[in-house]
């Protein structure tokens, strides 16, 4: 299944600047997501980070993985559900990530206890890995 910006809006509760995700490519819905981020020199994010040679923040990285998991978590469950980010494990930062890159967001949901769920994640630029981590969430 795929997601166009809208459809991803519908389910999302973020909104622009904080809004990570531009489509989702793939999705198996409680399961796992891969959705694209089109990074531009415009982000809001590049003016103080850093202004002399602009690279994505790694906490945004992170974030666009939850967002991503979360698409994938919140198409199993009641509409008005939301996913909050609990916890962020084993975060690595592989490459820098510019205005240009095309991120592929990765996120694969691994376990879940009660309203608790673990996965796992990754952003590939350009086919290399630029960043991989494990996130827990709450779904609310």
């Amino acid at each position: 299944m795929k997601l166009t910006y809208e459809e991803v809006r519908n389910i999302l509760p973020h909104r622009y600047p904080f809004i990570m995700v531009d489509k989702i490519v793939e999705l198996e819905a409680g399961n796992k997501a891969v959705g694209i981020k089109n990074v531009s020199g415009n982000e809001p994010f590049f003016q103080g980070h850093f202004p002399s040679e602009a690279v994505m923040p790694g906490v945004l990285q992170v974030e666009a993985v939850g967002q991503v998991g979360a698409v994938a978590v919140l198409m199993d469950q009641e509409k008005g559900a939301n996913a909050f980010l609990a916890g962020i494990k084993k975060a690595r930062f592989h490459k820098k990530i510019v205005p240009g890159d095309q991120l592929e967001i990765h996120c694969a949901i691994n376990n879940r206890v009660g309203n608790i769920g673990f996965g796992e994640g990754y952003i590939l630029v350009d086919g290399e890995k630029a960043m991989s981590c494990e996130i827990s969430f709450a779904i609310m």
